[in-house]
């Protein structure tokens, strides 16, 4: 407001100035005009009685008119000095003198070769300053009009400014106070709206970042519980060899699966605490990046899936036959490479055998598959049991129909998708219970399409296969040789006598 009042009174002020000046050359312009009809009677007669009437009789306007040098006595009414009507008679020139009440206007005249006749006019002060009153009063009104005017719309300007600046100062105090739901509606100038824009961004970031460290946590928390199935499964299986020794009727079969078992309770406890290790380390370096505020790295690396299953069912097989269920494994002599951690596809399968575990009674029969065809990779736990009712519900993350945490499959889920892959979720057509499939991109053979449950997984339960030896079920048996990359493992039906 302060600027629009300067502004207005560096227009205003000279405007002001020039009407003052006009109404006094209007004056001045007036008082000629009277002089050249008296000049135009001094052409025809000199005769102070001639230019006395005229003067009387013409309507004088811009003032009183007079003659000098017509006589000793100016002819009409004269108001300038002697020395003002001697210096214009010298001059040979027109002369403006100031007299009380107003200006006098001299206009010289030569009436003979050795006489010089001065007109006056006499500019009254109200005709100087005619309509100046008026022409200030309106400058004055536009004046303010312009300043109240520019207040108005200057804050009209400075609240879509204001408005959204304030509205992103306290979405960005509550932000820091823990709200990460708040958001911001982009308006106003450019800038603000992109910092508006921005703000969401950040605001979404944090919530991904807030969602994420708990999925985290929750995911590292869950890979606990497969040491705990090993633990408590051996667990239960001392009780039973206790009560049994107890009575005195433990045969040295007996015996030695007890020492057998408490080693593999060992095993579990040092897995369990390896576990925790890396959920310490994890927690850790999360903690640490978000310090610093870099972003966290998605884990990357290879693995062999046979080798990593082999590993694994080193482990599950032994607690399989501890609970006489039949435990095979196929496919696992062969090279199957994923773009994926051996840590994370271990975590994965064991999420996935762990369930198979937990929900189906002893004796249930398991298989475990690994193939490759068709430059996909696919790991497939099938199982004996009831099967898995709603397959969509079960991949959903948190939801389960048994009161566990619902975070297995989706385990699985995301640890297939980090290796270009998915879960597929289904009915064993060997074992007639649920058919898990972690399906995989082969680095070394890029599919040549996404992947299909009719397409690849529907073949894993189709082709033939080559049955295991007897020794060899409910334990993993020996790694044979590599086939070449890209071969398929040939399998045979179970058959359904």
């Amino acid at each position: 407001m302060a600027v629009t009042s300067l502004v207005a009174l560096a227009f205003l002020i000279p405007l002001a100035l020039l009407v003052q000046q006009l109404a006094h050359e209007r004056a001045l312009a007036q008082a000629e005009r009277q002089t050249a009809i008296v000049i135009s009677v001094l052409a025809v007669t000199t005769d102070p009685n001639a230019v006395e009437q005229v003067i009387a009789s013409a309507e004088n306007r811009a003032g009183d008119v007079a003659v000098h040098g017509l006589s000793e006595q100016p002819v009409g009414r004269g108001h300038a000095a002697a020395g003002d009507v001697s210096a214009a008679a010298q001059q040979r020139d027109t002369v403006t003198a100031s007299v009380p009440g107003g200006l006098a206007y001299l206009s010289p005249i030569e009436i003979d070769d050795d006489r010089v006749a001065v007109v006056e006019v006499m500019v009254p002060d109200s005709e100087l300053t005619a309509g100046v009153r008026a022409a200030w009063a309106a400058l004055a009104v536009v004046a303010v009009g312009l300043v109240l005017g520019s207040a108005v719309i200057g804050d009209r300007l400075a609240g879509r400014v204001v408005r959204p600046a304030r509205n992103l100062a306290t979405a960005a105090t509550a932000l820091g106070d823990g709200d990460l739901s708040v958001r911001v509606h982009p308006t106003g100038p450019r800038e603000l709206a992109e910092a508006g824009v921005a703000f969401n961004q950040m605001a979404d970031r944090l919530a991904a970042l807030r969602i994420a460290e708990r999925e985290m946590v929750a995911d590292l928390s869950h890979r606990l519980r497969t040491p705990l199935t090993g633990l408590r499964l051996d667990v239960e299986a001392l009780e039973a060899a206790e009560d049994l020794a107890a009575a005195g009727e433990l045969t040295p079969e007996e015996d030695a699966d007890r020492h057998r078992t408490a080693a593999r309770v060992r095993q579990a406890l040092a897995t369990l605490e390896q576990e925790i290790d890396v959920l310490i380390r994890t927690t850790r370096h999360a903690a640490a990046t978000t310090a610093t505020g870099e972003s966290e790295p998605t884990p990357t690396g290879y693995c062999d899936a046979s080798e990593v299953v082999a590993q694994r069912m080193t482990f599950w097989s032994a607690v399989a036959g501890d609970q006489d269920r039949s435990c095979e494994v196929y496919g696992s002599e062969f090279s199957a490479p994923v773009s994926v951690p051996g840590s994370e596809l271990g975590a994965a399968l064991d999420a996935v055998l762990g369930n198979a575990f937990r929900y189906t009674a002893q004796g249930t029969p398991l298989e475990v598959a690994v193939s490759r065809h068709d430059g996909w990779v696919a790991v497939r736990v099938d199982d004996g049991g009831p099967g898995i009712a709603d397959p969509d519900r079960a991949l959903t993350r948190g939801a389960s129909d048994r009161g566990s945490t619902g975070l297995g499959l989706d385990i699985a889920r995301r640890v297939a998708r980090a290796g270009g892959g998915s879960v597929s979720v289904g009915r064993s057509s060997q074992l007639g219970g649920a058919s898990v499939v972690m399906l995989f991109a082969d680095p070394e053979a890029p599919p040549p399409a996404p992947p299909s449950r009719l397409g690849l997984i529907g073949r894993l339960t189709r082709e033939p296969r080559i049955p295991r030896p007897a020794s060899t079920r409910g334990r993993l048996g020996d790694r044979g040789g590599q086939r070449p990359a890209g071969s398929r493992w040939p399998r045979q039906r179970r058959s359904r006598d």
